[in-house]
This record gives C-alpha cells, sequence and structure tokens, in this order.
C-alpha cells in the first residue's frame, strides 16, 4: 500500500473511530465497573468483530448480507435486541455500596467482557455495509489483495484500539467520582443504560 494511501486509510480510521456509538458506550461502561486496564478486554471483543466484519467483506458474503433484506433485517434487529437488553440491564442495576460486592463487579472475568464486546460489534449489519463501501476505496484489485486486506485491517484495529482504550476508556475515568454514593451509581447506570438503549432503538429504526 502506498504511504499516501496509507496516511488516507489511518485518517479515514480515526475519524471512524472517534465517532460515537455502541463500541465506545460499552468502552466507558467497561472501564466504570471493571477499571481502565481491564477495560481493554471488552475492546480486544471488538476488534475480533472488526476482523470478522472485514473477512465477511473480503470473501463477498458481505454483498449478500448487504442485498439480502431478511438477512440484514434479522442481525439487525437481533443486534438492538442486544443492545436494549444490555441497556435495560444497566438501568435497572441497583446501586452497591458493599465493598466486597463492588469488588466482585470489578472483578468481571476477562472472557466475559470479551464476549460482550464481540457480540456488540458482531450484531452490527451495518458495520458490514460500512466496509462494504470503505474497503475498496483502499484496495488496488490489480495487486495482490493478501497483504493489502491485512495492512487495512492492522490498520483498522490498532487506530480503534488506541481510541477506544485511551480516549473513551480513559475519559471513563472522570466518572469514577460518581460511584462512590448511591445516588451517583444511579445516575451513571440509568445514564449508559439509556445510551444502549437509544443506540438499540436507532439501530433498529434508521434504515
Amino acid at each position: 500500500m502506498q504511504p499516501s494511501l496509507w496516511l488516507a486509510l489511518a485518517g479515514a480510521g480515526v475519524l471512524i473511530s472517534f465517532t460515537p456509538g455502541a463500541g465506545a458506550i460499552n468502552t466507558m461502561s467497561n472501564s466504570l465497573n471493571s477499571g481502565f486496564r481491564r477495560s481493554i478486554w471488552g475492546i480486544l471483543g471488538q476488534q475480533a468483530a472488526l476482523v470478522v466484519h472485514i473477512l465477511i467483506v473480503a470473501l463477498g458474503v458481505g454483498v449478500l448480507v448487504a442485498s439480502s433484506p431478511v438477512a440484514f433485517n434479522v442481525i439487525r434487529y437481533a443486534g438492538a435486541a442486544y443492545l436494549v437488553y444490555l441497556g435495560i440491564r444497566q438501568f435497572l442495576h441497583k446501586p452497591d455500596l458493599d465493598q466486597e460486592k463492588a469488588a466482585a463487579l470489578r472483578d468481571e472475568p476477562a472472557f466475559s467482557m470479551f464476549r460482550r464486546g464481540l457480540w456488540v460489534n458482531l450484531l452490527n449489519p451495518k458495520a458490514v455495509v460500512f466496509f462494504l463501501a470503505f474497503m475498496p476505496q483502499f484496495i488496488r484489485p490489480e495487486q495482490p489483495l493478501l497483504p493489502q486486506y491485512a495492512v487495512l485491517a492492522a490498520t483498522v484495529i490498532v487506530i480503534d484500539v488506541a481510541v477506544m482504550w485511551f480516549f473513551f476508556a480513559a475519559a471513563a475515568r472522570s466518572f469514577q467520582r460518581f460511584t462512590h454514593d448511591a445516588r451517583g451509581q444511579k445516575v451513571l447506570n440509568r445514564t449508559f443504560g439509556g445510551l444502549f438503549v437509544g443506540v438499540g432503538v436507532l439501530l433498529a429504526a434508521i434504515h
């Protein structure tokens, strides 16, 4: 990949990663509940989903998903339902100042966080459609495809990890002061719960 083309790819990747969405909300929620360092597990799950999306598009399956209203809507509504479920669960979560229970929450298994991040990004068919429109801009058919897809995937993933961890997860640390009393916890739970539900509703409503 030519340096100028790679710079354009990197610039687009930064803009995409900074666009707020379910992944950013999930990252901030993980950072608040489990700590900044452990939020990386959810971020890695989200990146695994990105790899799957890129593979789907690279293999041509993305065209079938994008052109099949039934397949697209099944995935879209499943993703919306999952986000709404996460939102309702967060919204209804009761404040708990018990130190042992709080520690248990912070010690959520890494695989649980990874799996949630995976599903949050995976159940988003609009990501497939987006990559269908995005990836061809940086792929040259006359050149070997595998190295180009590898560079594209590595670039997008490294940028997204950096933005998610060092911006969204780090930003969530500023809300830590609200977690020390029941009222603050309730505000945060309802805020992030409402955001999850809102993104889920948008995913289901916007065609």
